[in-house]
């Protein structure tokens, strides 16, 4: 009976094998883990779990927390994509400012109404007093299922957001918790989002208790502070064991049915000199610096500085780089921590791909990283690729200017390939995107877009997706002109 129901479920879009599994097993269970890895459809299972909820009767409003590349996406598209056509619902997003429309919807949520209600929050509101007393009301007004994607936000047992996620979702009927790598560090990360699930699932009290149980410490002093440093960990199959009995695991070796590649947006917000300085650069053609003036002659030019100023960084008149504050590093690091395996990361300009380095060495270690781009010598590019391709090998990101390596080489050992920028050039797009999906990939691709909504960058890649050549478009200055006005 369980069976025919999820196989007769009026989904929107057939779900596949994998997705069908999860339903089966877990749609009505009060706390499950979804270890789901990126590009196997964890907003399709969840989104689909909460309209088998809402139509059985179980719960009658949603809460989605999601970091802030991801939160829009739930709104604009994967919820609209996904949602069966008879769940009625409405839908907000979070916004501590809200505009009249925002505010309007936000207000909807507490109207006496039937339908399903849906609020989207970013993970940083639940750091604010104003968020997280909003999202108390919310989930005490309703009967709620809330979920946080990419769980690892709240790995950290000590940071505001942790602890008040944990706190709100003891209010929530159901819970889920999604991410494609729930272990980042160690297995230490476990133990706070499953936490968020409930005190039982681990059997354990306490941070320290869990720790005291699966780490091996040592003490260690330091001046006068002492504290306990982990020097390896024990227990891990009963550790697993505990997992097995609230978690789904689905990598993509599993997924056989998936199409072979797919296709992810992450929005990066810009910081307040950006806003700045691109609204100099495309209203005057011009912008300023203490360092000095970035002028342009041309329309071509203004495009190539207003995408140089989405990614971080542009050139003034005397030829001097200037660093201009961003969250693109930040947002590419959490699409890092939420795949798994080797990843391909391609950037237009050299300043990014060292910027991008600098920031993995620090996060993964020194021997994690290889650039290939034009600086690197050409008696080491084979021995990038050879080291990359080595299932064995520290190598795990590979960082490039898809100019330099889009075209030619095999990195079938990557099945994620995030684009930090894009080329202005289609065949420069698809060329890279075939370095990883060509005869030798067992797996799916999936394609990582980083974009800054209402931007150049973001016309960009929709023009890339739809496959219109910029570099050939672009020449009809009149059009081009049209882009930036």
């Amino acid at each position: 009976m369980q069976d025919l129901f999820i196989q007769n479920y009026p989904y929107k879009n057939k779900p596949f094998a994998h997705q069908q599994n999860y339903l089966a097993k877990h749609w009505k269970e009060r706390n499950v883990a979804l270890f789901a890895d990126m590009g196997t459809g964890k907003s399709f299972m969840v989104i689909n779990n909460i309209a088998m909820l809402y139509d059985g009767g179980d719960i009658n409003a949603a809460l989605i927390v999601a970091p802030k590349g991801v939160y829009r996406n739930w709104l604009e598209s994967e919820i609209p994509k996904h949602m069966p056509a008879h769940v009625v619902h409405r839908m907000a997003l979070w916004s501590p400012s809200p505009r009249k429309a925002e505010s309007i919807a936000l207000d909807s949520l507490f109207d006496i109404t039937e339908d399903l209600k849906i609020l989207i929050m970013n993970i940083e509101a639940l750091s604010t007093d104003k968020g997280m007393k909003y999202a108390q009301r919310f989930l005490m007004y309703h009967k709620p299922f809330m979920a946080i994607d990419e769980s690892t936000t709240i790995k950290t047992p000590k940071a505001r957001r942790a602890k008040n996620a944990v706190k709100i979702g003891k209010l929530a009927k159901f819970r889920r918790i999604l991410t494609g790598s729930p272990v980042t560090k160690s297995p230490l990360d476990l133990f706070q989002q499953c936490d968020f699930l409930s005190s039982d699932c681990l059997q354990t009290t306490s941070f320290y208790a869990f720790r005291a149980r699966y780490a091996i410490t040592i003490q260690r002093t330091m001046g006068n502070h002492s504290f306990q440093k982990v020097i390896g960990y024990q227990r891990l199959d009963e550790l697993q064991e505990k997992l097995s009995e609230f978690a789904f695991r689905v990598t993509k070796e599993e997924c056989l049915d998936l199409p072979p590649k797919m296709y992810v947006k992450r929005e990066v917000a810009l910081t307040p000199e950006q806003v700045r300085v691109y609204n100099e650069m495309k209203v005057m053609a011009l912008a300023s610096f203490k360092e000095g003036l970035s002028t342009t002659v041309n329309a071509l030019t203004q495009l190539l500085r207003l995408h140089q100023i989405v990614c971080g960084h542009t050139k003034l008149d005397d030829g001097t780089v200037v660093e201009i504050p961003n969250n693109r590093i930040d947002e590419m690091l959490s699409v890092v921590e939420e795949a798994s395996g080797k990843i391909i990361i391609w950037a237009n300009y050299r300043h990014d791909i060292e910027a991008i380095k600098l920031a993995l060495q620090k996060e993964y270690g020194m021997n994690s990283v290889a650039t290939y781009y034009g600086d690197t010598e050409a008696g080491d590019r084979q021995q990038i690729v050879t080291s990359f391709q080595d299932p064995e090998h520290d190598l795990r990101f590979f960082v490039g200017n898809p100019r330099t390596g889009g075209y030619g080489l095999t990195l079938t050992a990557a099945n994620v390939v995030i684009y930090y920028s894009n080329s202005f050039d289609l065949e420069v797009r698809l060329q890279s995107e075939d370095r990883a999906h060509r005869i030798g990939q067992t797996k799916s691709v999936t394609y990582v877009d980083l974009m800054s909504p209402k931007t150049v960058d973001e016309k960009i890649v929709k023009a890339l997706r739809d496959k219109i050549n910029i570099a050939d478009q672009v020449m009809g200055v009149e059009d081009l002109r049209a882009w930036l006005i």
